[in-house]
């Protein structure tokens, strides 16, 4: 896409240069107003949208069906651009709006079929969910009705000065379903991994890519203990349980009961982290009944996703909850043997289902395709390189659990409306899609746990490696009941801790996955919990920010061990004695310490694995390295670069922090008190369209940044990095993209914060003011009753009915 980005980068920049006048009218052109009033047809009663000095707003009607249409107008009047964005996305259109090089895109997401897919589930849906998504699209298109493009947002005008004939369309209910199956292919679980393990073992045997991806050692204790799960029925013993532990990234969430809070009542603490972008993913929003009733039941505040109606992760006037990935296993590769329009199953020749897909493309000819497909699913090798290798001289087809049709965005509904734990795990039934980890706190004081999600059962297998299609010995026999699902309430140890980690053990009767994180950081989270006997909702934010690196705490006593005879090398390594293992922006030693991880991850793997899968060094390799590190003459150690020498652990240790000396003298001095963590680590966010032009100019109107942090990745602060990049290793890759603390049964003393902020307009006052507070580790007041939210306003927008 990079090419066609530039070509818009260039025309704007001409443009720009030569006229500020451009800049200024079109910039706030499409800054909404939120003072005032506004008359709507279609709504009941009159909506009142009070925003505060952040602009969050917060939503006030009589009628559910007011609520979520005046949700869809405030999505629209701040994020309508980001929400076109997914929307063509997710509708494989991609190329509609930004030409050529995004056809790529659009022909992966055709075969996989999420709108297609999306429309299914819209059909299934109950008819109080159809009437609120209904409700919601004609809020969006209420506000962007007789707009212009530029009228809507400043990405609109510049695209119009390539010659762009698009023009935005309405809203429908469908673009809101399949904004489900983009969050579910984010969060698709190890199907990353089983591609990566495919590709690795065509350069080494399988024995060496196993120990790649190691088992996580026992004292990261699983989510949910093993009284909770005697549940399981006695006919779930027959089936094979094959449990792994294995690398992941994600999010952290926990909750404490009121013996262990300061207020006497449970605090919940949820931090997701997803990749950094401009604007942030969250959007912030209160969505408030005038009077709570069984005609109008919501009084919840907290995240939500433009484009999609209802709060995804908060809390309402009884119940709170937080979510993070659970990495279940929900889809497998398999091996097609084809031949022509026919494929192999059971002895038999199947004909392939098939169907064309034309691709628009702006600027450019519209495209044919062919998607094929199996029993298992469709053909992803005719569109994607990598699975092209995997499957060699067979085609590889997707099995997985999004693809089939399923009401999952009406969970998010019954979770808003939710009164106690029954309705929380009802809710979380029909959450099937991504499967996550669900904590959850109640004003009666009760907290706990569900995995949720539709897992499927094995005939054979584990899910690590893609298997033959063809024999019908690897089939889906069925799903985990969901009251066999993982659930637990009210544990005695009195906290709940997820972070990705293994959610159950090995005396589970069923398969929920093979590759969790490792638990380095919910390990950290637990102690951390355990280190006062009652914590406030000061102390969860603090622990959000917990920098201390475990990684660290294994390798730098080594590394202080090793004998160097070098006396600039030894200045380097000595800023490492007495550090506390905290990774702060400002340390000297968390910068050394990262750039000796980052030599040593070269120096030991790069010779051995091909270059798309070098180490990124997140959580799973810490556990490699680990199971090597008291084996002095692993093969791993050695370089096959240097044939005649072999090199052992200390070897490669040594020449790691060599290196690292050298690197940072480079990159930023040769003192080393000028060395920081933060001048390494560093936050740019980057619009997903413009933001990567290639032209200066352009991308300082979008983009925000660099901004230096702490933290890293597999640390609680996750913000995460790339060793295996050559261009800018050490550069942020995945963050807490918001966090938020809640005080259950005190919900005006909860906290949150933002990546970004409220608005998607560039240079509104609103497009990044949280932002800085974000980078320090603080946090907002989070209003939620009605003289709070009083108190807090600053703008006040009432649209009334044009009947009224």
């Amino acid at each position: 896409m990079r090419r066609t980005l530039l070509t818009i980068a260039l025309v704007v920049a001409a443009v720009l240069v030569g006229g500020s006048v451009f800049s200024f009218v079109t910039v706030r052109k499409s800054f909404p107003d939120t003072t005032g009033e506004v008359r709507i047809t279609g709504l009941h009663g009159d909506v009142v949208i009070k925003r505060d000095a952040w602009g969050v707003p917060q939503v006030y009607a009589a009628d559910e069906r007011d609520l979520f249409f005046a949700q869809g107008y405030v999505h629209a009047q701040d994020r309508f651009y980001e929400m076109d964005f997914r929307r063509h996305v997710t509708a494989g259109r991609l190329a509609e709006l930004v030409g050529e090089d995004a056809v790529d895109t659009d022909e992966f997401v055709r075969t996989l079929g999420w709108r297609r897919v999306a429309q299914q589930e819209y059909e299934q849906l109950d008819a109080n969910t159809r009437s609120l998504l209904q409700a919601y699209s004609r809020g969006v298109n209420s506000y962007i009705e007789g707009k212009s493009g530029s009228e809507l947002s400043l990405e609109y005008a510049i695209l119009s000065l390539k010659g762009s004939e698009y023009r935005p369309e309405p809203w429908s209910p469908v673009d809101s379903v399949a904004w489900v199956k983009a969050m579910a292919w984010d969060l698709r679980s190890n199907m990353s991994d089983e591609i990566d393990r495919s590709l690795m073992a065509q350069h080494m045997p399988r024995a060496m890519v196993e120990q790649l991806y190691p088992d996580a050692p026992r004292l990261h204790r699983p989510i949910v203990g093993t009284d909770a799960l005697k549940k399981a029925s006695q006919a779930a013993e027959e089936i094979p349980t094959l449990l792994g532990i294995e690398d992941g990234i994600g999010s952290n969430s926990w909750v404490v009961d009121g013996r262990h809070s300061t207020t006497g009542r449970p605090i919940l603490a949820n931090d997701p982290h997803l990749a950094p972008s401009m604007p942030g993913i969250w959007y912030q929003v209160g969505l408030h009944c005038r009077r709570v009733s069984k005609g109008c039941p919501y009084d919840v505040s907290g995240f939500s996703f433009s484009g999609m109606p209802g709060v995804v992760v908060g809390h309402n006037g009884r119940v709170a909850w937080g979510v993070t990935t659970m990495y279940a296993d929900a889809a497998d590769l398999y091996l097609e043997d084809v031949e022509g329009g026919t494929y192999r199953y059971k002895g038999k020749r199947l004909p392939l289902v098939t169907r064309k897909e034309k691709i628009k493309v702006s600027g450019g000819e519209t495209r044919t395709i062919t998607v094929r497909s199996t029993r298992h699913g469709p053909i992803l090798s005719d569109v994607d390189d990598d699975i092209e290798d995997v499957g060699q001289r067979y085609e590889v087809s997707l099995r997985w659990t999004a693809l089939t049709p399923r009401p999952t965005i009406s969970a998010v509904f019954a979770l808003d409306r939710a009164r106690d734990w029954d309705d929380f795990r009802a809710a979380a039934k029909l959450f099937t899609v991504p499967s996550q980890n669900l904590v959850y706190a109640d004003v009666d004081g009760n907290i706990g746990y569900q995995a949720p999600g539709a897992i499927p059962i094995r005939s054979r297998g584990d899910g690590r490696w893609p298997v033959a299609g063809w024999d019908g010995k690897h089939e889906w026999t069925g799903y985990i009941p969901f009251d066999e699902l993982p659930h637990e309430l009210n544990p005695d140890e009195g906290f709940v801790v997820t972070a990705n980690n293994e959610v159950v053990d090995d005396e589970y009767p069923y398969l929920i996955g093979a590759d969790f994180a490792p638990g380095y950081r919910s390990t950290r989270i637990r102690q951390l919990l355990k280190e006062k006997k009652q914590l406030s909702v000061a102390d969860m934010t603090r622990i959000q920010m917990d920098a201390y690196s475990a990684n660290a705490a294994l390798l730098v006593p080594r590394l202080l061990r090793i004998p160097l005879g070098d006396r600039f090398a030894r200045e380097g390594r000595d800023i490492l004695r007495g550090w506390d293992y905290q990774q702060r922006p400002g340390s000297a030693a968390a910068a050394y310490f990262n750039a000796v991880w980052r030599n040593l991850l070269e120096l030991t793997f790069h010779d051995e694995l091909p270059k798309d899968q070098w180490p990124g060094g997140g959580e799973r390799w810490f556990d490699v390295v680990r199971s090597i590190l008291d084996r002095p003459n692993s093969h791993w150690w050695d370089n096959l670069a240097t044939p005649a020498v072999v090199e052992t652990r200390d070897d490669i240790l040594t020449e790691a922090l060599v290196q690292a000396r050298d690197e940072l003298t480079r990159r930023m001095s040769r003192d080393t008190d000028a060395w920081s963590w933060g001048r390494l680590h560093r936050l740019t966010l980057v619009n997903p369209t413009l933001g990567d032009s290639g032209v200066g100019l352009v991308n300082r109107i979008f983009n925000r940044g660099p901004v230096e942090v702490g933290g890293g990745g597999g640390l609680v602060d996750a913000t995460a990095w790339d060793a295996s990049d050559t261009t800018d290793p050490y550069a942020v890759t995945a963050v807490p993209s918001m966090r938020m603390v809640v005080d259950v049964g005190r919900f005006d003393r909860s906290r949150w914060i933002n990546l970004t902020g409220a608005s998607g307009h560039a240079y509104h006052e609103h497009y990044d003011d949280q932002l800085p507070l974000w980078a320090d580790g603080r946090t907002l007041p989070w209003a939620f009753g009605a003289k709070a939210v009083d108190r807090g306003t600053e703008d006040v927008l009432t649209l009334r009915s044009a009947s009224g």
